[in-house]
């Protein structure tokens, strides 16, 4: 996903291939990451990873092979900034490993997650795409290694295969009305309903799926959950409770396990029609 930040992107991405785009690199201040050197030996390597995202994938490797041979692959250390809403696009990113959180932020500081983007998700194409300053935040949220395609690359390749440009414009309208139901769900469901599609979601990527159940792999706390509902943690915690008085879900030392997947997606899907939560 895609998450919201990815939906904008579709609307935008036609004024690039009528007008071109003229975007400045530039590093975000005060970071240092360490850069693997693009060889020729991993080029085969980067063109693997670029067909594996979804932006790119099925495009063949003639197509690939610029994208990949301006590429360079980066280590992010847990924590760090990788760029702020605000700050100019010096590129495109795919996931290798790891996990990036995408958020905005009010002026009171309040925090909403837009989107975790794990391997092979790309982040970062509104801003490259429209040469406006960035719309969201990216954060590392565990080491995590990017390919980083630069601005220049991009444009250069959107300007001279058409094909590609086709490509990237179906992919952000696949994205853009897959995000229509997520956004519908945020509006007219109520948190319950919004909890369970959340959880729901979260464990068909992040969860060892058993029949009807699913156990977490990885860890979201509660604060997580909260940020990507735009609400308190004070909030999540009843409606966690409530589900798991249920029986759909269950806590265990903090790990979480969703015991009915099933009755878990007809909570949110019901809740959702008759405007309960």
């Amino acid at each position: 996903m895609q998450a919201a930040v990815s939906a904008c992107a579709c609307l935008r991405v036609f004024g690039i291939l009528a007008v071109g785009v003229r975007s400045a690199l530039r590093g975000i201040a005060g970071i240092v990451w360490r850069a693997e050197v693009p060889m020729n030996a991993v080029r085969d390597k980067r063109e693997v990873i670029l067909g594996k995202c979804y932006l790119f994938a099925g495009l063949d490797p003639e197509s690939l092979a610029p994208l990949a041979h301006a590429s360079s692959i980066r280590v992010i250390p847990p924590g760090t900034e990788i760029f702020a809403a605000g700050d100019m696009a010096d590129g495109l990113r795919v996931v290798i490993s790891g996990q990036v959180r995408l958020w905005i932020a009010d002026r009171e500081g309040r925090q909403l997650t837009l989107h975790f983007a794990d391997a092979s998700d790309s982040f970062g194409e509104i801003a490259l795409l429209d040469s406006l300053p960035r719309s969201a935040s990216a954060t590392a949220s565990e080491t995590t290694r990017c390919l980083l395609l630069p601005v220049s690359a991009v444009e250069t390749v959107l300007a001279a295969d058409p094909v590609v440009s086709r490509h990237l414009i179906l992919s952000l309208c696949t994205i853009l009305r897959r995000n229509v139901d997520t956004i519908g769900g945020f509006a007219f469901s109520g948190l319950d309903a919004r909890l369970a599609r959340r959880l729901y979601d979260l464990a068909r990527s992040h969860a060892k799926i058993e029949g009807p159940s699913a156990r977490f792999t990885r860890r979201f706390s509660q604060t997580d959950l909260a940020q990507l509902l735009g609400v308190t943690r004070e909030a999540v915690n009843k409606k966690l409770r409530a589900l798991e008085h249920d029986g759909l879900v269950m806590r265990e030392s903090g790990a979480l396990t969703l015991v009915d997947l099933p009755g878990l997606a007809a909570r949110a899907e019901i809740e959702r029609s008759i405007g309960l939560g």
